[in-house]
């Protein structure tokens, strides 16, 4: 047991409170946003849904669970090391999942989509695992690199989520316009 490595966790304690906070909230927001797209009929498959609208919410879950983990009062880090491996191991086959989804639908994603949607996430969820990795042999460092991690899902969620609804507001404004 590294005694340093628990002790400080308590440090992070706020940052993880609010994060966790804003991506529990954000989840919630995000089902009214499919709810809203859903009304305007706007035009996706599932295909489309599992590559630019689902990932979304996991990135939200993802922080809300890493900020929950981090909360936790673990007695010692190899278990939080282990569920945070597993979160990272899960995230990257996930993220790789996203990919081949955004390949295979009618959207053609570009160069900025492919960053956002496919990128940075994979590099997050690689980072969560190294940081499970370095926390496992009690690198206190990794309780920042874990923080990054959550803090950078969260934002990639507000950017996809936003990204979203512009691209349905913008696409159903010009059909609107198209009618008239």
């Amino acid at each position: 047991m590294n005694e340093g490595a628990v002790l400080s966790l308590v440090h992070w304690q706020n940052f993880y409170v609010i994060v966790g906070a804003a991506a529990g909230s954000l989840t919630g927001l995000q089902f009214v946003v499919m709810t809203l797209l859903a009304q305007v009929r706007a035009t996706s498959s599932m295909r489309e849904i599992r590559a630019f609208g689902t990932p979304t919410v996991m990135h939200f879950c993802t922080a809300l669970l890493v900020s929950a983990l981090m909360c936790v009062p673990w007695q010692s880090t190899v278990p939080l090391a282990a569920w945070l491996g597993a979160g990272g191991v899960a995230g990257v086959i996930y993220s790789v999942s996203t990919f081949w989804h955004a390949r295979k639908s009618s959207y053609e994603p570009d160069g900025e989509d492919w960053i956002w949607y496919a990128g940075i996430p994979l590099l997050a969820h690689t980072g969560l695992l190294t940081a499970a990795v370095t926390i496992w042999f009690g690198f206190e460092w990794s309780t920042g690199v874990i923080a990054v991690v959550s803090l950078t899902l969260l934002l990639v969620g507000i950017h996809n989520s936003w990204d979203t609804v512009t691209y349905v507001a913008v696409k159903h404004t010009r059909k609107d316009a198209g009618n008239e």
